[in-house]
C-alpha cells in the first residue's frame, strides 16, 4: 500500500510539472512573436527588410508598366494596315501615339520609314524595340542582385552570430549559460532564415517579371514581321 501511494504520488507529481511546463511552452510561444523573433537577427534583418522593400517596389513599379505596355486592342495592326493601305500615314501615326505604349512606339517608327524598303523598315523598327526593351528591363538587374545578395547576407548573420556566441563564451569561463549563447544562436538562426525568405520572393519575382517582358518582346517582334510584311515594299 505504501509502495503504491507513493507511485501515486509521484506519478501526480510529474502530471502536475509536465503541464507547468505546456503551460509556460504555451505563454513563451504567445509571447515570442515574429516582429520579435527578427528583432533577434540584429542589424543584418534591418539591411535585409530594406532589400524587401526595394524588391517589393521595384516588382509593383514593374506590373505597373507592362500593364501599360500591352496592347489591348486586338484589332490594332488591322486598324494600322487599314490606315497605311488607304494612304493616310498620318491618322495612323495619330492612332499610334494615342494608344502610346512601347508597341506604338515600335510601329510608329515604322511608319516614319514607310517610303523606304522592307529591310529599312525592320531595321529601324527593330532598333526601336532595342530601345524600349531597355526600358521594360529596368530595375530588373537590382532585384536579379537582391536575389542573390540576400542569402549571402542572411549567412553573413549567421557567421556574425556565431562569433558573438562564442566570443561570450570565451569571456564567461567556467560560468557557461545557456543564456549567454542565446543571443548569437537567435542572430545565426534568423539572419539565415531571414535571408533564405528574401531571396527567394526575390529569385521567383525576378523570374516572373522576365518572362513577362520576354512575352513582349514576342509580341514587339510579331508586330514588326506584320508590319513589314503588310506596309514595307
Amino acid at each position: 500500500m505504501f509502495l503504491q501511494a507513493t507511485l501515486a504520488q509521484a506519478l501526480g507529481d510529474t502530471v502536475a510539472q509536465s503541464q507547468v511546463a505546456v503551460q509556460l511552452a504555451e505563454d513563451t510561444a504567445d509571447k515570442m512573436n515574429l516582429l520579435e523573433m527578427a528583432m533577434k537577427g540584429g542589424w543584418i534583418m534591418v539591411v535585409l527588410l530594406l532589400l524587401s522593400l526595394v524588391c517589393f517596389y521595384i516588382f509593383f513599379n514593374r506590373i505597373a508598366a507592362y500593364r501599360k505596355a500591352a496592347i489591348k486592342d486586338p484589332n490594332f495592326m488591322a486598324r494600322i494596315t487599314d490606315y497605311m493601305k488607304s494612304g493616310e500615314n498620318k491618322s495612323a501615326i495619330i492612332f499610334c501615339q494615342a494608344t502610346n505604349s512601347p508597341l506604338s512606339r515600335i510601329v510608329e517608327k515604322g511608319i516614319g520609314l514607310a517610303d523606304h524598303d522592307s529591310k529599312d523598315i525592320q531595321m529601324g523598327m527593330e532598333n526601336a524595340a532595342n530601345i524600349e526593351i531597355a526600358k521594360l528591363e529596368k530595375g530588373l538587374s537590382g532585384m536579379s542582385t537582391i536575389a542573390s545578395a540576400a542569402p549571402m547576407i542572411g549567412f553573413l548573420g549567421t557567421v556574425t552570430g556565431m562569433v558573438r556566441a562564442f566570443w561570450e563564451m570565451a569571456n564567461a569561463g567556467n560560468n557557461i549559460d545557456v543564456s549567454l549563447l542565446s543571443g548569437g544562436i537567435y542572430e545565426a538562426m534568423i539572419t539565415t532564415v531571414g535571408g533564405l525568405i528574401v531571396g527567394i520572393i526575390a529569385l521567383f519575382a525576378y523570374n516572373y517579371l522576365v518572362s513577362r517582358v520576354d512575352d513582349l518582346t514576342n509580341q514587339m517582334e510579331s508586330f514588326i514581321q506584320d508590319f513589314t510584311v503588310n506596309v514595307g515594299k
